[in-house]
């Protein structure tokens, strides 16, 4: 195995430095007692000749030859480790694992893979560099809320390969993706998605002064029904790299099934359904519900439904977030003929098919409920589902808890722009537990007892 070093001293990107470095220079030279860069004397020598090596410092004065190593306890490696090889580079790969820690530090996978750190990032290189990288094992478990779904994690290390992967051909996808839609994409999250479609109602509606109508659809069981196959040539569209594309193909490709670690409760997962569960589908069908892969294809996967609102339904008003859009029109003719071409396209060109139970056709005014919020005339709130959970959430937390998930509860409820009744509820719910409240009904603090 190659061996590599990294420079974990990070050089200051800016133009201060340079100028910094220079006057140094000039001042050196003005003291009588510096030694002259000509200088003769055995064991004096120019330390601009001397030949840097990764992981050594090397002092910018003319003196004796003077190397220190960077200290082992140092934990996040600079980008000076640039090795082009079959078309990524070790700065490409670095910015992949510091993406990937950022909310996966303080997990066990992540951890281990951090104690030593600087091995285990050039053994992931080498295997991906000369194509015997092979994801690892993953950890499936079962999340209760707000429904029961099954889960697979992948490895720390395997999540960095997936934002190695997203960090290089996510954007030449993403640049083609319609401004609707929405989800795992940066800045478009669910209070984008909220605001988008309220902008649309509003527009539609001509400030709720005129009826109009909305269709909302949702995929039946989607994620275990993403076929593979598909998904491969629509990712093959756009990845002309032979490197990049192989690289694809085994993420994509890997069954988690055939190694993984069951985390928590087993009997939870009969509260899944079977028509749920990848571990009931086929080789081919079926992306696992936890990764950034699997958000990213997913996205990749329904922009075909994308462009075909936009370009051949001529859809004005539409939106999308993950599996569910909504497609807005003052006509319900137009709206049914909407529901039969999509009806009829999704299963034929993508495999996939509509929930009829979660199908809905009527008046704009009777609110849009959509990404946890309710567009309603003249005012958005809290989807009342959501609200009254994050009640008895905080009010059943443990007492170590209450201060965190109060705060978050905050600040999702604020998103609404009709939340003051909400947010009065949840202060009196955090007051009675022993916390204070901001005036505005924003944030909570620490109680005495906590």
């Amino acid at each position: 195995m190659t061996e590599h070093r990294f420079n974990l001293v990070v050089p200051l990107a800016h133009e201060a430095t340079a100028m910094r470095i220079t006057e140094t220079d000039r001042q050196r030279a003005e003291r009588s007692g510096a030694v002259s860069q000509t200088s003769n004397r055995p064991g004096d020598v120019d330390s601009t000749m001397v030949q840097l090596t990764p992981g050594i410092r090397t002092t910018t004065t003319v003196t004796r030859t003077t190397t220190t190593r960077a200290p082992r306890s140092a934990r996040s490696p600079s980008a000076d480790w640039i090795e082009r090889q079959d078309g990524f580079t070790g700065a490409e790969l670095i910015t992949a694992y510091r993406d990937c820690r950022r909310t996966k530090r303080k997990t066990a996978s992540a951890l281990a893979f951090e104690a030593d750190l600087e091995r285990n990032l050039t053994r992931l290189h080498d295997e991906l560099a000369d194509g015997s990288y092979r994801p690892g094992r993953s950890i499936c478990f079962v999340i209760t809320r707000p429904k029961p779904r099954e889960v697979w994690a992948a490895e720390f290390r395997d999540r960095i390969v997936h934002h190695l992967l997203y960090n290089r051909i996510g954007p030449r996808f993403e640049n083609s993706f319609i401004a609707d839609s929405c989800a795992c994409i940066k800045g478009r999250g669910t209070l984008y998605a909220a605001q988008r479609l309220e902008a649309k109602v509003r527009s539609i509606t001509q400030n709720w002064s005129r009826p109009a109508y909305y269709l909302k659809c949702d995929l039946a069981n989607f994620f275990v029904s993403i076929d593979k196959l598909i998904l491969r040539e629509l990712l093959a569209t756009r990845i002309d790299e032979a490197w990049w594309l192989a690289l694809t193909e085994t993420v994509l490709f890997h069954d988690p099934r055939t190694d993984f670690e069951m985390r928590g409760d087993p009997r939870l997962m009969d509260l899944v359904p079977p028509h749920k569960r990848l571990m009931n589908q086929p080789a081919h069908l079926g992306l696992p519900i936890g990764n950034l892969s699997s958000q990213f294809f997913a996205n990749v996967y329904l922009d075909v439904l994308d462009q075909r609102a936009k370009h051949q339904l001529r859809a004005r008003h539409y939106i999308r977030y993950v599996d569910d859009f909504v497609f807005l029109h003052e006509s319900t003719d137009w709206l049914n003929a909407v529901l039969r071409d999509v009806t009829g396209f999704l299963p034929e060109r993508l495999g996939v098919h509509l929930n009829p139970r979660k199908t809905i056709l009527q008046p704009i005014s009777r609110g849009v409920d959509f990404v946890g919020q309710v567009i309603k005339p003249w005012r958005r709130e809290t989807r009342k589902r959501t609200r009254n959970e994050a009640l008895r959430r905080v009010a059943q937390a443990a007492a170590a808890d209450v201060h965190e998930m109060a705060n978050s509860y905050f600040g999702l409820l604020r998103q609404a722009t009709a939340s003051h009744q909400d947010r009065t509820r949840l202060a009196n719910v955090v007051r009675d537990r022993g916390h204070a409240v901001d005036a505005a009904f924003t944030k909570t603090y620490r109680g005495r007892a906590a």
